[in-house]
């Protein structure tokens, strides 16, 4: 943590802690991991939108918790860029952290692979196992998902791989 930025820092100490260590194969005890997560959800979506920092809306898409989508969003030169969000718990959570899929920029950037899954495993794989089982989705989402969208999307919308809905609505029209 001596080398990150203090925003980074700082988001991070906001996060809370998770305890349970459980995946979704254990019953009552996966029960009690989830409204852990929902928990540290909350307060990290609750902590940027007091900052003004809100770039991301997700939800457990199946009863089993396993399933998660949603939207995160990147704003370059004042323009908001918007990607579908989604991934699966691993039945090893929380020892493996999720894959996260951005499917919209599969095969747009060398940083992803299989299907929009973004590549983290060199900076954020073993920070989460250091970190296992006290990090979470909360987690995945501000150490894993952030710094990849800012360093991805700038060089995929510099580079014409991503265009703005604004900029393709107007060429359809044409």
């Amino acid at each position: 943590m001596e080398t990150w930025d203090p925003n980074t820092k700082s988001a991070l100490t906001q996060i809370p802690l998770l305890t349970t260590r459980a995946g979704p194969r254990d019953g009552a005890a996966w029960t009690q991991r989830l409204k852990e997560e929902y928990r540290a959800l909350i307060a990290y979506t609750a902590m940027n939108k007091s900052n003004d920092n809100d770039w991301f809306r997700i939800s457990a898409s199946d009863a089993a918790g396993t399933r998660w989508t949603g939207k995160c969003w990147y704003v370059h030169n004042l323009r908001r860029y918007e990607f579908d969000l989604q991934f699966d718990v691993p039945v090893t959570y929380p020892s493996t952290a999720p894959e996260i899929e951005l499917p919209q920029l599969d095969g747009k950037t060398h940083k992803m692979y299989r299907g929009g899954k973004i590549c983290l495993t060199v900076h954020f794989k073993p920070l989460w196992a250091k970190n296992c089982p006290r990090f979470g989705i909360a987690h995945a989402l501000c150490l894993g998902l952030a710094p990849w969208l800012a360093a991805e999307v700038p060089v995929l919308v510099d580079s014409g791989m991503v265009k703005h809905k604004d900029d393709t609505a107007s060429s359809a029209e044409s």
